[in-house]
């Protein structure tokens, strides 16, 4: 259906927006700090066209003094193909505020499309996400709203079988922008952040992914300074069959 792969317009577009991305970082002060993310991600499949979505973050500060924020997710997949297929879900965010010493909510809704390309033994993934988001503004006890657009490309590189095909070493190379569509309250700013990711991972039989990485995530900001963490990630990846055969 698409073919991002041999896209070479697509791959330099891609390119100047990370340039813009980093640009940025040096071209105005950028507060920089650690952090530290845990993630379980759910496919659950429970026919040839039917399935859910499952996910749950827990995001803290580098010596876990401070839990940062969590993140719940859950949707429902429909495949289109089996490499390829569309979800509409809701999300719950609680996000602690260091000015309030406390955490405010958001809820999410989120529609997305996904395809995976695969060549070799490699994977090269493509996820356009939109999201309707409202937020709890702790200083007048409102709430404020916000579109925003995602896109993700996510690689894998296959390095290594254990023993056999069904356990492999991998590397992972990904990056997600984020892109805030129309005016709101919450970031007046285009870019609202970036998300890059490198790290290494065990697959077992395509049924469980273990991740490690690095992610520099550079986030925006409206009233104040733009941030950089450097964010030790860690992922659970869990494709759950539940069809009956």
């Amino acid at each position: 259906m698409f073919k991002f792969a041999k896209n070479s317009k697509l791959k330099r577009i891609l390119f100047l927006l990370l340039l813009l991305v980093y640009g940025n970082c040096f071209a105005q002060k950028t507060v920089q700090d650690q952090r530290t993310w845990f993630a379980y991600i759910g496919q659950w499949k429970v026919s040839e066209k039917w399935g859910f979505h499952v996910e749950g973050q827990l995001r803290y500060e580098n010596h876990f003094d401070q839990n940062l924020q969590n993140v719940f997710r859950i949707g429902g997949i429909y495949f289109i193909k089996p490499n390829e297929h569309v979800t509409v879900g809701y999300g719950l965010i609680h996000t602690y505020s260091a000015s309030a010493d406390e955490f405010f909510t958001e809820n999410r809704l989120w529609e997305q499309y996904q395809i995976n390309n695969k060549w070799s033994k490699n994977t090269m993934t493509h996820r356009l996400r939109l999201e309707q988001r409202w937020i709890e503004q702790l200083a007048d006890n409102s709430t404020a709203y916000q579109n925003r657009f995602r896109y993700m490309n996510r690689n894998l590189f296959h390095i290594a079988d254990l023993k056999s095909d069904k356990n492999q070493i991998y590397a992972v190379l990904q990056d997600e922008v984020f892109l805030t569509i129309g005016e709101n309250k919450v970031n007046s700013k285009f870019m609202d952040q970036n998300r890059f990711l490198v790290g290494l991972g065990l697959n077992h039989n395509n049924k469980l992914r273990l991740e490690l990485g690095y992610m520099n995530q550079y986030v925006t900001s409206s009233y104040g300074n733009d941030a950089m963490n450097h964010t030790v990630s860690v992922t659970l990846f869990h494709n759950l069959d539940l069809q009956k055969h």
